[in-house]
């Protein structure tokens, strides 16, 4: 993993645990498809509610923070919760 990923896998982890009730089931794993780093969010299943946020709203935000750290470290990053 390179340090720019690491970053952006950092930045959803922080903000993933500070949202959740159970942060040590908070996992976020990298995937590289086509060119883009794809990172995996899995958290517990009483917390995914919490990460996803009503009408997506949370969710959305997580995104349009790793779309930033995407432009500034010119690399295409996209945001996956799992259930």
């Amino acid at each position: 993993m390179s340090e720019q990923t690491g970053n952006a896998q950092a930045l959803i982890q922080h903000v993933a645990k500070a949202l959740v009730d159970e942060p040590d089931q908070v996992s976020v794993e990298q995937v590289e498809e086509e060119g883009v780093s794809v990172l995996e969010l899995q958290v517990a299943e009483k917390d995914l509610g919490k990460v996803i946020g009503k009408q997506g709203r949370t969710a959305r935000a997580m995104r349009t923070l790793l779309s930033a750290t995407g432009i500034k470290l010119h690399k295409g990053f996209e945001l996956e919760i799992l259930e």
